[in-house]
């Protein structure tokens, strides 16, 4: 499916006027009307940015560092995809072309240099990769995806300096013959 450009930055400039603040809602400065009236973090809509335009979930949840990250990820997969389906292409054309027993010009390099076995074995390699650089990329779109959704299930989460773990000797005395028992105590305070 081809989107032309002209939709795509249309679709691009939506998304982003969506993540711009509102005057109206930033004109109340004090703390109490803001905690008050404070929308939750959505993870739904974070995941829906995601899905729309890979990164925008990041964008959403303020972890802008995580873009290139991913744009990488999807860049790398394409040049995989790329690569190996050339690759694919020109071995499935010589391995056509040697089994038809042709004798005309072609352009490929390929049809002198290898004879049928590694013509197939070479078909046989690039289509693999080239299929599984197609899921990887899907996973790498999914992951983005939960990723988004993810970081939004957190970004409220507070994390308090109450937080504290305590580890401390501790002896019991054992019931049938009254000996000391020692050991260890892991206290998680919340």
């Amino acid at each position: 499916m081809h989107i032309p450009f002209r939709y795509g930055v249309i679709l691009f400039m939506f998304c982003f006027l969506l993540l711009l603040p509102r005057p109206e809602l930033e004109a109340q400065n004090t703390t109490e009307v803001d905690t008050a009236f404070k929308k939750p973090h959505s993870p739904n809509k974070a995941a829906i940015f995601s899905a729309v335009l890979p990164g925008l979930g990041q964008a959403y949840n303020k972890k802008y560092w995580k873009i290139p990250i991913i744009y990488a990820g999807f860049g790398l997969i394409t040049y995989f995809i790329i690569s190996n389906t050339s690759e694919y292409k020109k071995y499935d054309e010589a391995y056509d072309y040697v089994i038809a027993g042709d004798s005309g010009y072609i352009d490929n390099d390929y049809v002198g240099q290898y004879d049928e076995q590694q013509l197939l074995d070479g078909k046989k390699y690039h289509r693999r990769n080239m299929e599984l650089s197609y899921i990887v990329g899907g996973l790498w779109y999914i992951l983005n995806i939960v990723d988004a959704s993810v970081d939004a299930h957190l970004f409220d989460y507070d994390v308090s300096e109450d937080l504290s773990i305590r580890v401390d000797p501790v002896m019991h005395i054992r019931r049938p013959d009254f000996r000391p028992v020692t050991g260890v105590k892991l206290t998680v305070k919340f």
